[in-house]
């Protein structure tokens, strides 16, 4: 398993637009992704668990990814938040 943490960034926090984006990239990839936020967690490849964590802007989640490939995952999803300003 890989995780890492990451602090929201976007403004609005993880609302309906960022949330299906993020979902769209997590789909990408056999592994579980999963974040959690204060002890709640949610599957990223499901748009209603992620938005509800009510993820605000200044928030850190952990995420965390585990399967097949989840080297490779852990690495662009990290990047992908980064690029996209979540």
């Amino acid at each position: 398993m890989k995780e890492f943490n990451y602090t929201i960034t976007d403004p609005d926090g993880v609302h309906a637009r960022p949330a299906g984006i993020l979902v769209s990239e997590a789909e990408k990839y056999k592994s579980s992704i999963t974040l959690e936020k204060d002890g709640k967690k949610g599957d990223a490849k499901r748009i209603f668990s992620v938005m509800g964590l009510g993820i605000k802007c200044g928030q850190t989640v952990n995420v965390k990814v585990e399967g097949a490939d989840e080297e490779n995952a852990a690495v662009e999803i990290e990047e992908f938040l980064k690029e996209n300003c979540l």
